[in-house]
């Protein structure tokens, strides 16, 4: 049987809530031996609904493959168990506040002092230097804090206050960019013999997220962007991107108006962009007297990039993305529920989601038994 790409790697896992056990779930996918260290009380994501058989679906989204270990890192056993695993650990990922991690005595300079080849990763709100790195920061903190709340009402014309936050980008941006870094340090160690000390700011990773709008914040004068748009349908909405001239040109045909391309409104890229609320008009006076799903097919045959929206219940079970099998089951007594794998897939097939999810403290004879031996 092949071998996972990460498998012999242990990581001791510090984190809570959502970006650092995001991180950590990613590196079990690949194969690593994660140790998530809780306390008594657990993971804080272990009560938040939804359940299933008694048990967090949200928690073991972001915690599947892992092993848990309940420690008390205040007392001197729990710290002691802490120090040892983390001594036999390839990589160490905490979450907290900064200067938590120093308090307990398990912060970077005090673990790499005996294990110079450690990779250490911490994962905050606004990083661990700087005048407002001991703040407390949660995703929708950062989006409004970071620039992403006012840039998206920006590109809404019918808003006149930032929208409320309900997917936490932030949190998972920033775990993807720890899990990056760290098999960056974890390369560079293979290649130097060197260990690493990783610090991801969730502020950071959300300024890293706005591209063109970082340079529209530093040339003001730029003429405002092309924006694709939901267009009208007789029962919903599609988008259409005619961003090439061919595309644009395919598109013409497909609708039935071929004069589109000799319009000098349209004609070229530079003045559709000056006359891009008059494309969408264009494109919305054929779509308004159809279906989406008609809409979406047309465009598709023609070579258009075109979708109908689409909630994600639907695209979870959408032909291609089983085809793909991107949701894995994770059964349990009430059935089971899904869970996403890593949105790369490697040909061998050894990287996936782990379809079990710990109970609490449901590993610590078997980890603490070989730290002990």
């Amino acid at each position: 049987m092949p071998t996972a790409p990460m498998a012999g790697l242990r990581v001791v896992d510090f984190t809570t809530v959502i970006a650092g056990p995001y991180c950590t779930r990613l590196l079990a996918d690949c194969g690593a031996e994660v140790i998530k260290i809780e306390s008594d009380a657990g993971d804080q994501i272990r009560l938040v609904p939804p359940m299933s058989d008694g048990a967090s679906s949200y928690f073991a989204h972001l915690n599947c493959g892992k092993k848990s270990v309940v420690l008390d890192l205040r007392s001197a056993d729990g710290h002691r168990a802490a120090l040892e695993l983390a001594a036999s650990a390839d990589v160490v990922v905490e979450n907290f506040r900064p200067g938590v991690m120093a308090r307990l005595g398990l912060d970077y300079a005090r673990l790499a002092a005996d294990h110079a080849d450690l990779i250490y990763c911490a994962i905050s709100g606004f990083g661990q230097t700087g005048p407002r790195a001991m703040e407390p920061a949660y995703a929708p903190i950062i989006h409004a804090a970071g620039g992403l709340d006012l840039a998206q009402m920006d590109y809404q014309d019918e808003l006149s206050r930032p929208e409320k936050c309900g997917v936490f980008t932030a949190d998972v941006l920033a775990a993807i960019y720890a899990f990056g870094a760290i098999q960056t340090a974890l390369l560079g160690r293979e290649r130097h013999g060197v260990g690493q000390f990783i610090d991801v700011a969730m502020m950071d990773s959300i300024i890293n997220l706005l591209v063109y709008e970082t340079h529209m914040a530093q040339f003001p004068d730029t003429p405002p962007r092309v924006l694709f748009m939901p267009i009208h349908t007789t029962d919903g909405f599609v988008i259409i991107a005619p961003i090439g001239q061919r595309n644009f040109e395919v598109m013409a045909d497909a609708m039935g108006h071929p004069e589109w391309k000799e319009d000098p409104r349209f004609s070229t890229a530079p003045e559709r962009r000056t006359h891009w609320p008059e494309v969408i008009a264009a494109m919305e006076s054929w779509t308004s007297s159809r279906t989406a799903h008609d809409c979406e097919a047309a465009m598709i045959a023609a070579g258009v990039p075109c979708s109908r929206y689409r909630s994600l219940g639907e695209a979870m079970t959408d032909p291609q993305s089983q085809a793909r099998g991107v949701m894995a089951m994770v059964p349990d007594a009430a059935g089971g529920f899904l869970v996403p794998n890593p949105p790369f897939q490697f040909a061998d097939g050894t990287v996936g989601v782990t379809p079990a999810a710990p109970k609490l403290g449901e590993h610590n004879e078997e980890v603490l038994a070989c730290i002990e031996g």
